[in-house]
């Protein structure tokens, strides 16, 4: 608690750290979706099978997750925050490299698997947030962290995955006999350079968050103490905060090598929904698809016909506006208005947003149809960005102890995977049931 008259702060270098933490676990789930279709195909599996063995491959990961999830919320309440979010992560890496060298389908679905299972730092990562930040005319800004952290990874994960699979057939500089034999290890190896940041610098400098066990040695952070103490001996004046430099360059140094996604890599656009291009699939979990056919009061056949290159641009739009309105709209609106009030608000939006989403392709021009469409997506994006800060900030305060939080947090992870396995489930089932006519 904040001394009186003292004005209570973010612990924002804390916040960078767990930043770095989490920006791993995006990269690492979005870059799959480009190339895994390809993948599937290269293990000889038929062509008419592929949207559903991809479906398969791709739902193991959330029904997994969802099965472990109150386990490692369970965990962290018992050995603490800080060693649970490093075994994760140890893990959901290790699951990641095992799936870049998968030679056959089993391989790749045990591989996915063991990803999922491993993926329980969502809700103790938001846990540690809710340690770290009591205050509550402080946690809009901080639960806006992690979301903010998801949306970055979604938008750079698929660029790299599609530009980096298969590389020995597209880059002279890899036309050699080991991508040749795993030619989808590259992107995974890279997803492991970001991990590396995030073990680094958890186990150097994250603070433990739990009560019972915040107090006990931390020998990681007594190596990291170590260092900085010497960084700031050589010399001064360039080193005056180690801490936050390193790390503010390790987020940063990433972003450049993340303009491959603007790079044209794809073969030809897929048209089947169950063979995204890896632009569409940049958001493959939105529900806003910008190809499919609707049932709704009336029947919508066909799309927008707009091409992969328009459809990364929409995106991209959507990811800067989305990172836009995380900092700089939703922390002082849930202050004024209330968390409670916004979330209310902006759930009456959805069934509106989803309601009207089919009825742009009605308008008589190509380019009205994806200005409505654009707008229909920033409207979304608005509602997305303001619901999942606030369901974190209500689900924490409910919480009658810290003690249970994690197990709390475990429980909203495993339900929140569930729903995303129906949807990634459903479309893949659909498309199976068509080709079967």
């Amino acid at each position: 608690m904040a001394k009186p008259g003292k004005v209570p702060k973010l612990p924002v270098q804390q916040l960078v750290i767990l930043a770095l933490c989490r920006l791993a676990d995006p990269i690492s789930f979005s870059s799959v979706f480009p190339y895994l279709p390809e993948m599937i195909e290269s293990f000889n599996v038929p062509k008419n099978e592929v949207g559903r063995w991809a479906g398969i491959t791709s739902a193991v990961f959330s029904l997994s997750q969802a099965i472990t999830g109150v386990f490692w919320g369970r965990a962290s309440d018992r050995f603490g925050r800080k060693p649970v979010i490093l075994i994760g992560m140890i893990c959901v890496m290790s699951s990641g490299l095992l799936f870049g060298f998968s030679k056959n389908l089993p391989m790749a679905i045990v591989a996915r698997s063991l990803a999922g299972a491993s993926n329980g730092n969502v809700g103790i990562l938001r846990t540690t947030v809710a340690e770290m930040v009591p205050q509550k005319e402080l946690q809009p800004k901080a639960f806006s962290v992690m979301p903010l952290m998801w949306t970055i990874g979604s938008i750079f994960g698929p660029g790299f995955g599609g530009a980096l699979a298969n590389p020995a057939a597209r880059y002279q500089i890899f036309d050699n006999e080991f991508f040749r034999k795993f030619p989808f290890a590259l992107p995974n190896i890279v997803a492991c350079l970001f991990f590396f940041v995030g073990l680094t610098s958890g186990a150097l400098f994250l603070k433990e968050t739990l009560e019972t066990k915040k107090h006990r040695r931390d020998y990681g952070r007594v190596v990291g103490k170590v260092i900085v103490r010497s960084l700031r001996k050589h010399p001064k004046k360039q080193h005056r905060l180690p801490v936050d430099e390193e790390q503010s360059a390790s987020l940063l140094k990433r972003s450049p090598t993340s303009s491959i996604s603007n790079v044209k890599v794809s073969k030809k656009p897929a048209v089947l929904p169950d063979r995204p291009t890896y632009r569409e699939a940049c958001h493959i979990k939105n529900s806003l698809s910008l190809s499919c056919d609707v049932h709704l009061p009336f029947k919508f056949s066909g799309g927008f016909g707009i091409d992969s290159n328009q459809i990364g641009f929409l995106f991209t739009l959507y990811g800067i506006a989305g990172t836009f309105i995380q900092f700089l709209i939703f922390p002082p609106l849930a202050r004024r208005y209330g968390v409670l009030n916004c979330y209310k608000l902006v759930s009456l939006s959805f069934p509106i947003i989803y309601l009207a989403t089919p009825f742009a392709v009605l308008l008589p021009t190509p380019f009205t149809q994806q200005l409505a469409i654009f707008l229909i997506m920033l409207i979304k994006c608005f509602a997305a960005i303001f619901a999942f800060p606030c369901i974190t900030i209500l689900l924490t305060n409910s919480a009658v102890s810290l003690r249970v939080l994690g197990t709390l947090n475990g429980v909203a992870t495993s339900v929140s995977a569930a729903v995303v396995l129906r949807r990634l489930w459903r479309p893949r089932r659909r498309s199976a049931k068509s080709q079967v006519q």
